[in-house]
């Protein structure tokens, strides 16, 4: 089989330029798609993209399968009508040389909260649809995430295992209970995925056009907090109480003296 000889660049969207403390999917990540083609590179190699959690690292994701919030750009909500200029205008002021991500994820949430409740509010028909026909598409994963976020949010963000045993646990009534108190909660985060998957999906195809393909990665094992555990315990080797009792790691190497 032939191949024919390819050129790229490892850069992370968290790492791209922007007034909102951290790089994301909106317009300097078009212009680095201009920037490869024009420099006749034909492939970007990226970090997994799952929502960060504990030390921010996208290889510890509180998901298999949802996207990160923290990289929805502010500037496309803006075209997009679902934030205004005066949504910005509190905008703090952010290193330059590095994401500083406590004050990053605050602003970042702050304004998808904004954003979510102008939907709410004003959202045109057309994009309700568009909101609901992601749902359906997402079944088999949305909900649970949405839920396991709302959850983490209402515990202090603690761990799942240290979440009171009903809602640890998964128990019917419990959760049916919560459900019905935090919907809004709950269809915060849906939405949140609704905007990062659309602005994503945008930028790919985008880039498909530019003739640069985009190499994805993903850690190596589900995070253990992550709503994929939580919503099936029935595949992963958890005791009682629902605590692993297997882990894997790597031994001490250049990266971590004393192991991963």
């Amino acid at each position: 089989m032939n191949f024919s000889r390819s050129a790229g660049i490892l850069l992370h969207p968290t790492s791209l330029p922007g007034p909102d403390g951290i790089g994301d999917l909106g317009p300097e990540a078009y212009r680095w798609v201009n920037f490869l083609a024009e420099s006749g590179c034909s492939l970007w190699q990226i970090l997994p993209l799952g929502p960060t959690g504990y030390g921010d690292s996208p290889y510890q994701c509180f998901s298999a399968f949802a996207g990160n919030p923290y990289l929805i750009s502010p500037a496309l909500l803006l075209e997009d009508g679902l934030l205004t200029a005066a949504d910005l205008e509190d905008r703090p002021a952010f290193p330059t040389d590095r994401v500083d991500y406590g004050p990053v994820i605050q602003w970042k949430l702050t304004l998808l909260d904004r954003a979510y409740r102008r939907f709410k509010r004003s959202g045109s028909s057309r994009r309700k649809e568009a909101f609901e026909q992601f749902q359906v598409e997402n079944a088999s994963w949305l909900p649970d995430f949405a839920t396991f976020m709302a959850i983490k949010e209402s515990q202090g963000g603690v761990s799942w295992e240290n979440w009171p045993r009903p809602l640890r646990r998964r128990e019917p009534g419990v959760l049916q209970a919560f459900t019905a108190e935090y919907a809004d909660t709950i269809q915060s985060h849906i939405f949140r995925q609704f905007l990062f998957f659309r602005q994503w999906q945008a930028l790919r195809q985008y880039a498909h056009t530019r003739g640069i393909q985009i190499i994805g990665d993903v850690p190596i094992f589900v995070a253990y907090d992550s709503a994929d555990a939580w919503s099936h315990p029935e595949l992963f080797y958890l005791d009682d109480e629902s605590r692993p009792t297997v882990v894997a790691g790597v031994p001490p190497d250049y990266f971590s003296e004393t192991g991963q």
